[in-house]
């Protein structure tokens, strides 16, 4: 692998360390930092021409700041003359605003992904988006992983087998459907009307909840008013307990709090965005990690194996 190379911005440098050891090779020295106006500045400190290049920059909080670094990276890598520039992005940001869901807005993950492209990214490499469509907007190959293998082999070990799975709203099913028939299990569903954005009212359960395990599925929590609605109206309906698994841990807000106070009993993140303080004190949170699982798409799109075998 000596034309493959890991770079990181300010974004997660603790995961691309992690993936870059997992493939047995250094992560690669880049300088990523600000001017005292707010101007980002990069500089590659190695060569990379002809060479296999991978940026491991999820748009996490502060979110335009880590796409501006994504996007200023790349064109110095394409510069330097890098063979290939793949941008792997464990969270994308501005993926809830995937469609014209009201008059005069925009579809801001379709101008995030034409950014990406402008600037010279090659190839994308996500997990878990909002809306598998996202990858749509694309011109360029993306290839789209699941955090499924690691969240399921946690279940397994540590809810038994009388558990239930639950989406928190419609658009969720198919997603909690999946999980469900891997386990066995039943599917139950939440009937949930937003009035506004960030809030939520968890109406009933439609399904048999009533002395289980219930366990809510969803791709992010991001104020986590839907999980805690959820979990009181499941307890209500006569689940013996409540837990959560997401991808993302946007955690935003009042989320820390509305964590510690609610019903759940855990909440089962990934580590594709990097906890900040109060949520890494939070006891209900409890973080997997999806490094491996990266590190092993990388390799093969790197050998130009099937990335879609990992999840056969």
């Amino acid at each position: 692998m000596r034309d493959l190379k890991i770079f990181s911005g300010n974004a997660h440098r603790k995961m691309a360390e992690e993936i870059a050891s997992h493939l047995e090779i250094p992560l690669s020295e880049a300088d990523v930092r600000k001017f005292s106006d707010g101007e980002i500045f990069v500089e590659i400190k190695e060569n990379v021409r002809g060479t296999d290049v991978f940026i491991v920059q999820p748009t996490c909080t502060p979110v335009n700041d880590h796409l501006m670094e994504l996007v200023i990276m790349v064109d110095a890598l394409r510069r330097a003359s890098a063979r290939r520039i793949t941008a792997v992005l464990p969270y994308y940001g501005y993926a809830r605003q995937d469609r014209k869901n009201a008059p005069r807005v925009p579809i801001t993950a379709k101008v995030v992904a034409e950014m990406l492209m402008a600037v010279g990214v090659r190839r994308v490499l996500c997990m878990d988006l909002h809306a598998g469509q996202i990858q749509g907007f694309f011109n360029i190959p993306v290839d789209h992983l699941y955090a499924a293998p690691v969240v399921l082999k946690y279940i397994q070990e540590f809810f038994g087998d009388n558990v239930i799975m639950v989406s928190p709203d419609a658009g969720g099913v198919e997603r909690t459907r999946a999980f469900a028939k891997r386990l066995n299990s039943g599917l139950a569903i939440i009937d949930k009307r937003r009035d506004k954005p960030n809030e939520c009212e968890a109406m009933h359960v439609i399904g048999d909840v009533q002395g289980k395990t219930a366990i809510l599925m969803d791709d992010m929590v991001d104020t986590a008013g839907t999980l805690c609605a959820g979990a009181k109206t499941l307890l209500e309906n006569g689940a013996k307990e409540v837990h959560a698994c997401c991808s993302h841990p946007v955690l935003s807000g009042p989320a820390i709090e509305r964590l510690c106070n609610s019903e759940l009993k855990s909440l089962v993140v990934t580590n594709s965005i990097p906890l900040n303080g109060e949520a890494e004190k939070c006891e209900k949170i409890k973080v997997l990690s999806v490094s491996q699982l990266l590190a092993d798409a990388i390799s093969r799109i790197h050998n130009e194996d099937s990335v879609s075998s990992l999840f056969v």
